[in-house]
């Protein structure tokens, strides 16, 4: 009985030992989906490995790598992934799958922006009508977005505060300030689908290329930090990019709307 007992023990602490755990950051608007709810649980199944998620706006997301408490990042704002990338913090940028962002705005669309051919042109609009806009101002990755759509039309809002809003409080609280106002804001689609006021907004310009979402795996580099789990971060890599993650991505949906789409190479 003792043997048995000492050789049951063995084994489990065994077991216990091949147990592989990754720490990864991702941002509020992936965890917000309800996606990870999903793939955790595929992805133990199939590889043993258990993933604590990390869940903050992309600023501390990129902060988390860069000091090395977790084993990898999976945020949606590809400037500062390469940058984060250039300086050495990750090895390298995989892409996994990818959502869009939306410009929301009261439903009467007092600035016309529906009309437009491209989100430039829409911000513009904007612009010359001085309606209300609100900007998250929360570091985010949908903030990043909204300053480099701004810059790439040739505007600086920041010079116009009769019109140009600084919520500072996330996507909730800076929808409900824009159905306040009666005016326009960029948010992700999924934070969109997830909010639970949408009184008097509608989505009112999508589709432009340039507003798709990448979500991009970066393994931190494990010879700026050396204590991370880079090996268990391949293998999680290679699930994510793989077909039966392609399945659950592809197949999740939220209120019958597919949020994302996978598109791995």
């Amino acid at each position: 009985m003792i043997r048995l007992l000492v050789a049951v023990a063995f084994v489990l602490s065994a077991c216990a030992a091949q147990a592989e755990t990754l720490k990864l950051a991702v941002t509020t608007s992936f965890a917000a989906s309800g996606l990870s709810d999903v793939l955790l649980p595929a992805l133990q199944e199939d590889t043993g490995i258990e993933l604590q998620l990390f869940v903050g706006d992309t600023a501390n997301a990129l902060a988390l790598g860069e000091t090395g408490q977790v084993d990898a990042i999976l945020i949606h704002s590809r400037r500062d992934e390469e940058t984060f990338v250039e300086e050495g913090f990750g090895t390298h940028c995989r892409k996994i799958m990818y959502e869009d962002f939306v410009l929301v705005g009261p439903v009467d669309d007092y600035a016309g922006i529906a009309k437009s051919v491209s989100v430039t042109e829409a911000l513009q609009r904007i612009a010359k009508s001085e309606r209300q806009f609100v900007s998250l101002g929360d570091d985010s990755g949908t903030h990043h977005k909204e300053q480099s759509l701004w810059a790439d039309a040739g505007l600086l809002p920041q010079q116009f505060p009769n019109w140009y809003n600084v919520a500072g409080t996330g996507i909730e609280g800076g929808l409900k300030a824009a159905a306040t106002l009666e005016g326009y804001i960029l948010t992700d689609r999924i934070s969109w689908m997830n909010s639970a006021d949408k009184s008097g907004l509608a989505v009112l310009f999508s589709g432009d290329p340039v507003l798709f979402s990448q979500y991009n795996f970066v393994p931190i580099n494990p010879v700026t930090h050396s204590h991370v789990a880079y090996d268990v971060a391949r293998k999680v890599e290679r699930w994510l990019t793989g077909s039966r993650a392609e399945e659950l991505i592809n197949g999740y949906t939220i209120g019958g709307e597919t949020p994302f789409t996978f598109n791995a190479e």
